[in-house]
């Protein structure tokens, strides 16, 4: 099975990042956690970029705030699936790294999932990964069930509270 790297633009942004990988642990998919800056670092970024095909990953999830430009300077240098994951920052609530993410030229295309959405942008590289691997779409499949059962537990629960 391919691996999902998730690089963060700097390490203020692993409490998101920490949520992305607890939903890669469950699912048991191998991936490895980078800090690579777009700014700062941006010979490494696209070093890394170009290399992580032929090192095995299949998915890169970025995770940056503010600027925002690690999603987008990965998947200049890069053909596999690139999900661009805004940090919040103190300054516009996030809303600068969403812009930044999700407005890529055409022709270069991220992925982009909601402001902290850590734990989805792990279902989507998941996701990815599961087109050619049909146990882990059978794992993905069980857990929708898992909750929608979990959903009408709970309605139930809430009907029979209120309803009069």
């Amino acid at each position: 099975m391919k691996k999902i790297a998730v690089i963060m633009g700097s390490t203020s942004d692993l409490p998101v990042v920490e949520k992305t990988l607890a939903v890669l642990r469950a699912y048991d998919v191998s991936f490895s956690v980078r800090v690579l800056s777009a700014h700062r670092s941006p010979r490494a970024a696209q070093a890394f970029a170009e290399s992580a095909r032929g090192e095995g990953y299949g998915v890169l999830i970025a995770a940056a705030g503010k600027a925002a430009h690690l999603a987008g300077a990965l998947a200049a240098n890069t053909t596999l699936p690139v999900i661009g994951l805004p940090v919040k920052s103190s300054e516009l609530d996030g809303l600068d790294a969403l812009f930044s993410t999700v407005q890529m030229p055409s022709g270069i295309p991220v992925a982009t999932v909601a402001i902290n959405g850590g734990a989805n942008a792990a279902l989507l590289a998941i996701q990815i990964l599961a087109v050619e691997d049909l146990a882990l779409a059978k794992r993905l499949g069980e857990a929708r069930v898992s909750a929608a059962e979990e959903i009408a537990e709970k309605d139930k629960a809430i009907a029979q509270q209120y309803s009069e």
